[in-house]
């Protein structure tokens, strides 16, 4: 299908669940950072940091737009964090989509908090107003030891800074949770402050997924000695005591990635007691609980 799309694609292409049928327009590529030791995303050669040409990226976005004309509705602004670009060209790129794309009605990005420090409230309203309507920030952790451990470059002050930034520019924020970061050592401490980290926020989107490391452990364990993986039981528990401490109000909660073994879906806080069940229901009975099968989480 990407061949299709007169745009250049460095493989591997990643984008958030939820944009699956979005036309994703690469604008970097790679990570800027790079050096969380959990994440394999961007670590291959062909990934090495670099913003792409300005020219390359808009003719991109005027020949999608000759071809497909109003077929495009939804774009994903790739790759790891587009918002490390300068506010003038990223405004250049959303006036670009509005204007060769019409029937776009929705632009998002991944983005890294840290990237959000020199920019004011005042310029991600002007990206607001252009067409940017949403921003998933992989929090990862709200404590920071467990942030330290995996290299992460922020705090959880960091994190709820570019949130509340993003939140008073009318920038919609998705934040992402790893279930299980900090291993049995840490792992009450990382749902607690997790759990405050996202009370404070109050994002309009919540969602968790386990940790897990395709290509080894090594990369992670360096800075992690004596880590271990949680079992099913003791993600479960984390689950719930994260939960327990939520006291969102509007929040879309989603834990249904292929890594989850039990899939939670609802709206924080009109759901939590449901949810807290499930999780329950799970920890007492994890035989009877609606858990993905193995085949479902790509095992």
């Amino acid at each position: 299908m990407l061949n299709a799309i007169p745009i250049r694609y460095v493989e591997p292409v990643y984008r958030p669940p939820s944009e699956a049928e979005s036309l994703i327009v690469p604008v970097t590529d790679g990570c800027s950072w790079n050096h969380c030791t959990f994440c394999e995303m961007y670590t291959s050669e062909q990934k090495h940091f670099r913003a792409r040409d300005e020219a390359e990226v808009l003719q991109g976005i005027r020949e999608t737009g000759a071809r497909f004309g109003n077929a495009v509705r939804r774009v994903f602004l790739a790759d790891g964090d587009a918002l490390v670009l300068p506010t003038r060209r990223l405004l250049n790129i959303l006036t670009a989509i509005r204007t060769h794309l019409p029937a776009v009605h929705r632009v998002s990005s991944y983005c890294l908090p840290r990237n959000l420090r020199r920019k004011t409230v005042e310029e991600l309203r002007e990206l607001a107003a252009a067409g940017l309507s949403i921003a998933y920030v992989g929090a990862e952790s709200g404590d920071d030891e467990v942030l330290e451990r995996v290299n992460k470059g922020e705090t959880s002050a960091s994190t709820l800074a570019a949130l509340d930034k993003l939140g008073a520019a009318g920038i919609k924020r998705s934040v992402m949770i790893l279930n299980g970061l900090g291993g049995p050592e840490l792992s009450l401490r990382h749902a607690d402050n997790s759990a405050r980290l996202l009370n404070a926020a109050q994002p309009e989107f919540l969602a968790t997924l386990v940790v897990s490391f395709p290509l080894g452990e090594q990369r992670f364990r360096a800075g992690f000695p004596g880590w271990r993986p949680l079992r099913q039981h003791e993600l479960f528990v984390e689950m719930a005591r994260f939960v327990e401490r939520l006291t969102l109000e509007r929040t879309l909660f989603r834990s249904d990635h292929a890594s989850n073994w039990l899939v939670l879906r609802g709206t924080l806080g009109a759901d939590k007691e449901r949810l807290l069940h499930q999780l329950q229901q799970a920890i007492a009975h994890p035989e009877t609980a609606a858990l993905r099968p193995a085949w479902a989480r790509g095992l």
